[in-house]
């Protein structure tokens, strides 16, 4: 009960300065606005952990309340605090790198490959195949030739494949579970984002091909890769500099992470690149060129992962677009249940062979649910690539991925608790459940 009575003190606070403020710089009401909801979040974090729900769902849940849902903080607001959501992002990013170790991907190689597979072929082939098969009667698609539905197929098709390495991060952190299976899940997540990077790029050089000419700006797809290989040669550059520094200095590790944060933002903002790829890589560059520095720099990380994820899904759900709901919720409701139950299958095929272990065959696929920064930024791809019908394809990709993103942390939570990884020692005081064994010999997952 306390706890509802706070939240509705900030957010009477919060309505009365959004009125007070009305005519003030956007800076300053900005700022305003970031600290409300930080204070919002952290009460909600609370009580969505006494629900026994992840605290991401709780910064999630109120950033959408005040943001989109009652407009508290007001879109241009929201747009503003973006910068700080990316430098945000980047420190997940880099957390979820540092934590990649490759010797552990080569002893598990071939159950991580299957899994990888089965993770993004399913969803592929099944999101192309029903979505190709209505065209007709689809929204985006029902006065446009076969040839266009089938891009637009094959686009949503390789979209549904995406996952995100940052929320897996952020409940790895939120309920300090880092055993195998949430390793491995981990791992999957990144292979993941690579995968569809690529498929993007050769789906964009397809539609060259089965639409009429100018339908598809055939440059986007070189782009996407070229910012792909830009984005990890500048992650392999700055996890090198991070790593020198930490070898010289040795000290002030959270005050220069937080500034190689905000210079990997504006670097990806000039040079149009990923942030989420630069982080990572900077991160596995970071664990592996430098171990001794890189183990000081995850402590730090650590240290600070529950404010850093607290302003990251905090501006995520001020920034959740979700009106589309309102005249395509059935299509996005079937084409979100399609990518779940694919993934669910491509899981469970993976288990078929030797390597991959039960847990992994039968719960990992709720841990791959989530989508954030890099369907994002594919879907401001899709929209530049696709100039006839790329707006309205951007808006229905951004309401699949709040939806994925509101749902994928606590299918996420019930997977550790399921594969018994939440440990009595987590940050949300969750006691251990099930075995928690998800090691095979011979190096499987």
């Amino acid at each position: 009960m306390r706890v509802l009575a706070s939240l509705f003190a900030l957010g009477l606070m919060a309505a009365l300065f959004h009125r007070v403020t009305a005519g003030a710089p956007l800076g300053a009401r900005a700022t305003l606005a970031l600290g409300l909801l930080l204070l919002a979040a952290h009460v909600s974090g609370d009580f969505a952990t006494r629900a026994r729900l992840p605290r991401l769902t709780g910064y999630l849940v109120v950033g959408f309340v005040m943001g989109p849902w009652l407009g508290l903080v007001r879109r241009e607001e929201a747009d503003a605090l973006r910068f700080i959501q990316d430098a945000a992002l980047a420190l997940i990013a880099l957390a979820a790198g540092s934590e990649l170790t490759l010797d552990a991907v080569r002893r598990g190689r071939a159950g991580l490959a299957r899994l990888a597979i089965g993770a993004v072929v399913f969803p592929v082939v099944a999101v192309t195949l029903i979505v190709a098969s209505v065209s007709p009667w689809f929204p985006l698609t029902v006065h446009q030739p076969l040839g266009a539905g089938i891009t637009v197929a094959l686009v949503l098709g390789t979209l549904a494949a995406a996952s995100s390495p940052a929320v897996t991060m952020a409940m790895i952190d939120e309920l300090d579970a880092r055993g195998p299976f949430a390793r491995a899940l981990l791992s999957v997540t990144i292979v993941q984002d690579v995968a569809v990077v690529i498929l993007f790029a050769l789906v964009l050089a397809a539609g060259t091909v089965l639409t009429s000419t100018g339908a598809v700006r055939i440059a986007v797809a070189g782009i996407a890769l070229l910012d792909l290989a830009g984005s990890l040669a500048v992650g392999a550059l700055l996890g090198f500099v991070l790593g020198r520094y930490q070898r010289l200095v040795q000290r002030d590790t959270a005050l220069f992470l937080v500034a190689a944060a905000f210079v990997a933002v504006v670097v990806a903002r000039l040079a149009g690149l990923e942030t989420i790829i630069i982080a990572l890589a900077a991160g596995v560059c970071l664990q592996h060129v430098t171990p001794v520095e890189g183990a000081r720099v995850r402590r730090g990380l650590q240290r600070g992962a529950v404010f850093v994820s607290m302003v990251f899904f905090a501006l995520a759900g001020a920034g959740l677009r979700l009106g589309v709901l309102a005249d395509l919720w059935p299509w996005v409701l079937l084409l979100a249940g399609l990518r779940i139950v694919s993934v669910r299958y491509g899981l469970l095929w993976a288990g078929r062979h030797a390597g991959v272990t039960p847990e992994l065959a039968r719960d990992g696929w709720l841990g791959l649910i989530s989508q954030a920064g890099m369907a994002l930024g594919l879907a401001q791809l899709a929209r530049r690539a696709f100039p006839e019908w790329g707006v309205s394809l951007e808006t229905l990709i951004v309401a699949m991925i709040g939806v994925h993103e509101v749902a994928g942390p606590i299918c996420f939570r019930a997977a550790l608790v399921r594969a018994g990884e939440i440990t009595g020692g987590s940050r949300d005081g969750e006691t251990p459940v099930g075995s928690g064994a998800v090691v095979m010999p011979r190096g499987g997952l």
